[in-house]
């Protein structure tokens, strides 16, 4: 039996296409459970019903998020994002199947895969970690290499990453005594050095070895750390580095993800006058009352024009597709494929 963990907040009309998803287009043995930070009890209950299968775990910091959530709706008080539940996410995984699929509420499934499959494969082939998706980003192929191993499975081989002993990877990733400084300085590392480790990575989409994932978010302490978590993953791969296979993707790209919504103001505020809170407090209400359908324009993202329909003179249109094509660009300018 594979876990599906899918790590979640506040935004139901999401993880409602996520869930629909996985209904449609994931086969084998398998279990979904829902890792929630702060969706309010009455979100929850309807995707419940709607999915009775699942189950729904909830952050010891729950009620406060909930409480954060309606404090905003009246206020304007900020939700922090940055603070996010990564015991409740190590408990899971820790408790979980060797393999397991760790995602998010907005992304979905729009190809077919099998579990049972790509676990036999993982094992057979010591796949650590396997992409079901990388946002078409083609860019960052450059920083490695891809052949076959299946028809339907590739191995990516990170190219010249620098893999030091963990004293020193601390000091390379954290600049510690200026020691990245110093190798910049010498031309041994340059501006896209960094960028190289999220090969060993990923946030949204991935088909973990429990061991592995364990090892990246190992000491994590509720806040977003992405130099901790690569840091972990170069030391972790320096042990493994002579497995050719030790990180592989689906040659299909299985899961999409939006650049039309995000789950709080904290990471993507761009200037726009757009309240991306209480846009989602709009999708949320129209969802739960039935007039919003949570697979318009499936397999892509709801369309604009779909969002719009369910906005009140609160929110500025022009801001909002402001909001968006900045969010889209800020991808596109990475290296992603973005419609």
């Amino acid at each position: 039996m594979v876990n599906i963990f899918i790590k979640s907040f506040n935004r139901p009309f999401y993880l409602d296409r996520c869930l629909q998803s996985i209904e449609n287009f994931v086969e084998g043995d398998f279990c979904v459970k829902v890792l929630d930070d702060g969706t309010p009890e009455t979100y929850l209950s309807k995707i419940k019903e709607k999915h009775p299968k699942i189950e729904i775990i909830t952050s010891e910091n729950y009620q406060n998020k909930v409480a954060a959530i309606a404090e905003n709706l009246q206020s304007g008080k900020e939700i922090d994002g940055f603070t996010i539940p990564t015991n409740l996410w190590y408990r899971a995984a820790k408790n979980a199947s060797d393999y397991f699929i760790m995602i998010e509420d907005d992304v979905w499934f729009n190809h077919k895969i099998n579990v049972n499959d790509l676990q036999e494969t993982c094992q057979k082939n010591q796949i650590s970690l396997l992409k079901l998706g990388w946002l078409g980003n083609k860019k960052d192929d450059e920083f490695v290499e891809i052949s076959e191993i299946t028809e339907e499975i590739l191995r990516v081989e990170p190219k010249n990453l620098l893999l030091f002993p963990e004293f020193f990877n601390d000091l390379f990733f954290y600049n510690k005594f200026k020691f990245f400084t110093i190798l910049y300085k010498l031309g041994i590392v340059d501006n896209a050095t960094k960028q190289k480790y999220w090969a060993l990575n990923s946030i949204l989409m991935g088909f973990w070895q429990k061991e592995y994932w364990l090892h990246i978010w190992k000491n994590a302490r509720g806040k977003v750390d992405e130099k901790q978590q690569l840091r972990n993953a170069s030391n972790y791969y320096r042990k493994n580095q002579d497995n050719p296979n030790f990180i592989a993707r689906l040659e299909k790209e299985a899961l999409k993800t939006t650049f039309q919504s995000s789950a709080t103001n904290s990471y993507h505020k761009y200037g726009d006058d757009f309240d991306v809170n209480y846009f989602n407090h709009l999708i949320n209400q129209a969802w739960l009352n039935g007039s919003f359908d949570e697979m318009q324009n499936f397999p892509k993202d709801f369309s604009l024009e779909y969002f719009e329909k369910f906005l009140n003179e609160k929110i500025d249109k022009t801001a909002f597709r402001n909001w968006v094509s900045t969010f889209k660009n800020q991808y596109k300018n990475l290296g992603c494929e973005i419609e």
